[in-house]
């Protein structure tokens, strides 16, 4: 009879599935949003806040969990993937889609105590972060929507607090640099896996163009996005220490690019995950603290 110790832990391996320890890099975006917005309209609330804490990070599981789902027999295929936990076994199917299920419950209960519109909105935010997986099927840009599903995040995250979209050019600049970004740094992620792409059939930018245009198209997309950073600072009247914080996301963008090489792709994880999230956390740190300053 097994132990309770070798018992499965179906929870624990489902976050592991999804690895939920990373939704810390999904949300400093979503919290920019949502306290600049209640630092101009003075609306402050703990409530809100929880709120949308809740509801990003149910969306990001949704969306990693139905990622796997989609993408199972693909990953199969890529020595680079063969290990995820659908694909060996470690998680059953029927663990992802309860995931999955319990994840969207929690984004709609979330959405419906904020307000009615974002509730009514919450299928939209929803529709692209599911295409997504299936976008590698038909075009060579799913980096594209890939940017498009995590733009909805800080204009969501506006909407928990103002209900409505009257002013919220704001959220929708932020939006626009935080899908750019996240759309930029995926054309480097997907380098790595160019040649097997290309074996397999998936499309992707790499796969179509080749890596040095990949690259490229990545450094051009970080440069509007940090520009679109700029320009929701000169918005929302953000003072020195957010563009001090710019001053650092630009420094870490620069090293992003400077150790991925067409000819050597070795520090794709170092740019993809070491700088990524510190260009995240430290641009919400500074904003944080410009806020708190004034």
């Amino acid at each position: 009879m097994p132990t309770l110790a070798q018992r499965p832990n179906h929870v624990k391996d489902f976050l592991k599935l999804v690895a939920f320890e990373h939704s810390v890099f999904a949300l400093p975006f979503a919290y920019l949003s949502t306290l600049t917005v209640m630092h101009l309209e003075d609306a402050f609330s703990w409530r809100v806040l929880a709120l949308v804490t809740i509801a990003m990070v149910a969306a990001r599981t949704l969306a990693m969990a139905a990622n796997r789902i989609i993408d199972r027999k693909i990953d199969a295929k890529n020595p680079r993937t063969a290990r995820r936990e659908l694909v060996t076994g470690a998680v059953s199917l029927r663990t992802a889609y309860v995931g999955c299920a319990v994840s969207l419950a929690a984004l709609l209960a979330s959405a419906a105590l904020l307000n009615p519109l974002c509730l009514a909105l919450s299928p939209l935010a929803v529709a692209p972060l599911i295409v997504y997986p299936y976008a590698k099927r038909f075009t060579d840009y799913p980096h594209a929507i890939l940017g498009l599903a995590q733009m909805v995040a800080p204009v969501g995250a506006w909407l928990a607090v103002t209900g409505t979209f009257e002013g919220s050019g704001p959220a929708i600049v932020l939006g626009a640099a935080v899908g750019l970004w996240i759309g930029g740094f995926d054309l480097i992620y997907a380098c790595q896996d160019t040649a097997v792409d290309r074996e397999i059939g998936v499309r992707s930018t790499p796969a179509r163009w080749g890596v040095r245009v990949a690259l490229h198209a990545s450094t051009v997309t970080h440069v509007v996005a940090w520009a679109a950073f700029a320009w929701f600072g000169a918005m929302t009247g953000y003072g020195r220490v957010y563009w001090i914080g710019l001053g650092v996301v630009a420094v870490a963008l620069v090293y992003e690019h400077a150790v991925v090489k067409p000819h050597d792709l070795s520090k794709v994880n170092r740019a993809f995950f070491t700088a990524n999230g510190f260009v995240a956390v430290a641009l919400f740190a500074f904003a944080l603290a410009d806020l708190l300053l004034r």
